[in-house]
């Protein structure tokens, strides 16, 4: 695989990162609301209460990894054609090291927190105790794993090993969710399944340190110099910071309406959020596409990674923008069919609202990835601390005046402002990607306007026209947002192949 900078930009590398990274989120999705209920009906109540319990608990101590994964994504990136494969090497080596460091010492923390929280913390039955102990004590080995394969992953997403990476990592989460079913039908026991979680987390990490080594054989000759994690661990830290704010972000409205209101408030509010949230998955498998070829480009091909923000924003927006039409214009529909129609009656105002904001959180991957990119994960981060300390006290003041969709209304207005912000300090950061960003703000704005005037249609005649029209105008403002190469390519199928190139 050839590693230029201009050639890693290149428009059929995003769009192949792009589909296999999509492939590699939504198969196991689709698995998953399979086999669901099936664990449910096996496991009963209690017991799938502790298995999410425990699955959430390993998802937060995956915090631990320190935002190295995107740290070593972008600096090798930044250092394919500068640095030998032995100081790639010395670099990876040092990150890996010193996560492990922390992520055992993680494991083992939990390990001795286990017997309070299983007793006392989490008020599991006395029954289930014993049995829970022991299957939470087996998934608290899985840390280090988690940990190792966010790295991993890093490693291979520089070397935009895309497809290789997705067709190990598909089947491996295809066995997360059907292991379980299996080992429930041998052994009528959570630590069986456990067993079967770590089992699929070891298999995981084997395949990506065999993928590995391909780019970087010399990995393992040496011992690691703990002295070259340091800015992986600073750049990395920012990145944590930020995510945590964000992931606080997002569920601080639902324990503000269960303080505020009712726990049925809070079903209807967290049900439609949960269900637009699903969206993400596209826009982060195009981040994740788009960070290794802009943090190689930014310096040497700044016309490349500028298109790069565009093509990236602009493929979101075609890609989340049907759906969001379709939630918006039969939210009630759409949740009467899912849940029935006396949740319908409450979540579906709170479904339209939420479905609007959805479009401009996924839009923001897109900048936010170029910040990255260029080094810049600290204006992320204060950004997102400057949204908590602002949109915070707003939610609550709409949600006392609005009930839950005064709470919807807060988050809308939050993550439109964090993709337009995102967008500015993109333009004003790194110069070149200006033009890229206020390029992509009328189709953006036209589409919010859009879902806008679809919330307040008030029949299905109204819908129709409201959407047929501004589809046509969102048409024109994508059509005049490309270039003429790229307007010329499309108008002859022929040429697709040489912008898939460019």
């Amino acid at each position: 695989m050839t590693h230029t900078a201009q050639t890693r930009a290149a428009t059929g590398r995003l769009m192949s990162g792009v589909v296999w990274n999509a492939l590699g989120r939504g198969l196991p999705l689709v698995i998953a609301l399979l086999l669901t209920p099936w664990l449910l009906h096996l496991m009963g109540v209690e017991r799938w209460g502790l298995f999410t319990l425990a699955l959430a608990m390993v998802g937060v101590l995956g915090v631990l990894d320190l935002g190295v994964g995107p740290a070593l994504t972008r600096s090798l990136s930044e250092r394919m054609h500068t640095a030998t494969p032995a100081e790639q090497a010395d670099l990876v080596r040092a990150g890996l090291a010193a996560l492990s460091l922390v992520a055992v010492f993680g494991a083992a923390v939990l390990w001795l927190a286990l017997p309070w929280l299983v007793s006392d913390g989490l008020n599991v039955p006395p029954a289930l105790q014993a049995e829970a102990l022991a299957a939470m004590r087996v998934l608290a080995c899985a840390i280090p794993l988690v940990v190792l394969n966010a790295a991993l992953w890093g490693v291979l997403a520089a070397y935009q090993r895309f497809a290789a990476a997705n067709l190990v990592t598909v089947p491996v989460n295809l066995f997360y969710y059907l292991g379980p079913v299996l080992a429930l039908l041998l052994w009528d026991s959570l630590v069986g399944v456990m067993l079967a979680l770590l089992a699929c987390r070891l298999a995981n990490t084997i395949s990506y340190i065999w993928l590995v080594r391909r780019d970087l054989p010399g990995l393992w000759s040496t011992w690691p110099r703990l002295r070259l994690a340091a800015p992986l661990l600073r750049l990395g830290g920012w990145i944590t910071f930020a995510s945590l704010i964000g992931q606080a972000l997002l569920y601080a409205d639902r324990f503000l309406i269960g303080a505020l209101l009712t726990l049925t408030a809070v079903a209807h509010y967290a049900t439609p959020l949960d269900l637009v949230l699903r969206m993400w998955i596209l826009p982060v498998a195009v981040s994740q596409a788009l960070l290794p070829a802009m943090a190689s480009g930014f310096a040497s091909v700044p016309v490349a990674t500028a298109a790069l923000l565009r093509r990236g924003g602009l493929l979101i927006l075609i890609g989340v923008f049907p759906a969001c039409a379709v939630l918006v214009a039969g939210s009630h529909e759409v949740l009467r069919l899912w849940l029935g129609a006396g949740f319908a009656d409450g979540g579906a105002p709170v479904l339209r609202i939420l479905a609007i904001g959805i479009l401009f959180s996924c839009l923001a991957y897109a900048p936010n990835a170029l910040l990255e990119a260029i080094g810049r994960p600290d204006v992320i981060a204060r950004f997102v601390l400057a949204q908590a300390v602002v949109f915070l006290p707003l939610s609550a003041l709409f949600l006392v005046a609005g009930g839950v969709e005064g709470a919807a209304i807060a988050w809308a207005l939050r993550v439109a402002a964090d993709a337009l912000g995102k967008l500015y300090f993109a333009a004003r950061l790194y110069p070149p990607a200006a033009a890229a960003a206020r390029g992509l703000m009328p189709p953006m704005l036209a589409a919010g306007l859009v879902l806008l005037a679809l919330a307040l249609a008030p029949g299905w005649g109204w819908k129709g026209g409201v959407f047929a029209l501004g589809t046509a105008a969102l048409v024109l403002l994508l059509w005049r947002s490309l270039l003429p190469d790229e307007r010329q390519a499309l108008r002859h199928p022929r040429q697709w192949r040489q912008l898939l190139r460019a």
